[in-house]
C-alpha cells in the first residue's frame, strides 16, 4: 500500500498509477489495462490468499487478462526469467525459465516439458475502467 494512502484504502501497487476505479470497494489494483500487451511482457504483483502473501502475475493473451500464482507445477519455484517476462519468443506460452515446463497461456494448462500435467493456478481478475483489478474471490 502507498505510504501516503489512508488507512483502508485500497492498496496500489509499485509501478502502478492510483486511479478513481480502485476505489471500488475489496477491489486490489494491480495495473492499468495499457500496460499489458498481446503476447508481451506481464505485470508481477503480490496479494493476500487465506491471509498468507502470494507472488502472482498477470498477463494478456486472446485479448483479456489472464493471471496466475508465480509458481511453475513442475518445482514450486517463480517463472520469469526478468521481472516480467513469462512468454515464449512467439507470446504463445508461458514458460519456467528454470525447467522449460511450457504452460498454455489462456487456461494455464501444462503444453510440455517437465509439468507433466500439472498446470498453473489462476487467480481470477477483472478488466474495468482501463485497469485490471484482482477479483476479492481469491482472498
Amino acid at each position: 500500500m502507498s505510504a501516503d494512502a489512508p488507512s483502508g484504502a485500497t492498496p496500489v501497487l509499485p509501478g502502478c498509477a492510483t486511479p478513481d476505479a480502485a476505489a471500488t470497494v475489496g477491489a486490489q489494483l494491480i495495473c492499468r489495462s495499457g500496460e499489458l500487451i498481446e503476447g508481451g511482457r506481464g505485470v508481477r504483483f503480490e496479494f493476500a490468499q487465506r491471509g498468507l502473501p502470494r507472488s502472482a502475475f498477470v498477463v494478456r493473451f486472446d485479448g483479456a487478462p489472464r493471471a496466475y500464482l508465480n509458481q511453475c507445477a513442475h518445482v514450486p519455484v517463480e517463472l520469469d526469467w526478468q521481472p516480467g517476462q513469462f512468454f515464449d519468443h512467439d507470446g504463445l506460452y508461458l514458460v519456467c525459465a528454470t525447467h522449460g515446463a511450457m504452460y498454455d497461456a489462456g487456461t494455464g494448462a501444462c503444453a510440455g516439458g517437465p509439468c507433466s500435467g500439472r498446470g498453473l493456478i489462476p487467480i481470477a481478475v477483472s478488466e474495468r475502467d482501463g485497469h485490471i483489478f484482482i477479483d476479492g474471490q481469491n482472498t
